[in-house]
């Protein structure tokens, strides 16, 4: 087998949060702006930190200058720990199967990474609730780019250094549960499992061209595929 980077999403992917990322978004618009529904008008689901908050702006009428949005992401950051805390543990937890292929990726010799759009600090946040943040040694995040095609990449050329091969020698797998995972993961020639944790189904994250598509990666098959077993 080629060396093997993982690249995990976290978002609807490795967990769901009960909505602490958008209320800690909207009240960074709100201290920052006097705008609560600034990001009222399209989903977040799939973007950037870094691009939400300049589509945030633009809705309110604010110019995206770089000053405006590193404002508003600080803002963003500070408020974050305390709406994660406030989510109680029923709509706070981590998908099924996700703890178990991780442990099996690593056993296995694999790069285990993060590709997202949070802002690394978020990222940290939402994963030392449920305790898994240390299991991953690196990552693409949303600090380095609004573009999520662009942030993927990076991680899997970190993940191919650690493996000391070149990230066109390694077999790359992003990890995700929206058509912009998939569409990040096309861009740059990678594999894509489609995870249907949130929104999207199995069969729709497909036809947009994951290489292959599970309920969750609890479900038969799905961690002997992400594996190449």
């Amino acid at each position: 087998m080629k060396p093997t980077v993982l690249l995990f999403d976290i978002d609807g992917t490795l967990v769901t949060t009960g909505g602490a990322g958008r209320r800690a978004m909207e009240r960074a618009f709100a201290v920052r702006h006097g705008r609560a529904d600034a990001c009222a008008a399209f989903a977040m689901a799939g973007m950037t930190d870094r691009l939400i908050a300049r589509a945030g702006l633009n809705a309110i009428g604010v110019e995206p200058t770089p000053h405006a949005i590193d404002a508003l992401l600080a803002a963003y950051l500070e408020v974050r720990p305390d709406e994660v805390r406030q989510v109680d543990d029923q709509r706070y937890f981590l998908h099924a199967g996700m703890p178990a292929a991780i442990d099996a990726g690593h056993a296995r010799g694999f790069a285990i990474g993060l590709g997202t759009g949070n802002l690394r600090a978020g990222a940290k946040v939402k994963l030392e609730r449920v305790g898994v943040w240390q299991r991953f040694d690196f990552g693409g995040f949303g600090d380095l780019h609004e573009d999520r095609a662009a942030l993927i990449r990076h991680g899997a050329e970190q993940g191919a250094s650690r493996l000391g091969v070149a990230v066109g020698a390694a077999r790359v797998v992003i990890i995700g549960d929206t058509p912009k995972d998939v569409a990040a993961a096309l861009a740059m020639g990678a594999e894509c499992l489609g995870v249907g944790t949130s929104g999207h189904s199995p069969q729709s994250l497909l036809e947009v061209g994951a290489t292959a598509a599970f309920d969750n990666l609890g479900a038969p098959g799905a961690r002997e595929w992400l594996l190449g077993a």
